[in-house]
């Protein structure tokens, strides 16, 4: 595919198509980069994105409940 490069101000840029950006699932920011006489544009991938999506409160258990009540009798020994 070929794309003219557009004048933005002093620079020069490209108009993506929309089904290309999304076949390589970009959206709104990307890695540029160069390789040898190559520009490679790439997806952001968030580390950690969408880790917690599937996380259900209801079935959180909290983990300090289970513990036997200190009865405060004895002093902590180091």
């Amino acid at each position: 595919m070929r794309i003219k490069l557009r004048k933005v101000g002093n620079s020069r840029g490209v108009i993506i198509p929309a089904s290309l950006l999304s076949a390589c699932e970009m959206e709104d920011e990307v890695e540029i980069r160069q390789e040898g006489g190559h520009l490679v544009l790439s997806s952001v991938k968030a580390p950690r994105a969408h880790w917690f999506d599937s996380y259900r409160t209801e079935e959180d258990v909290e983990p300090i409940s289970e513990l036997a009540p200190d009865d405060g009798i004895d002093e902590w020994v180091w």
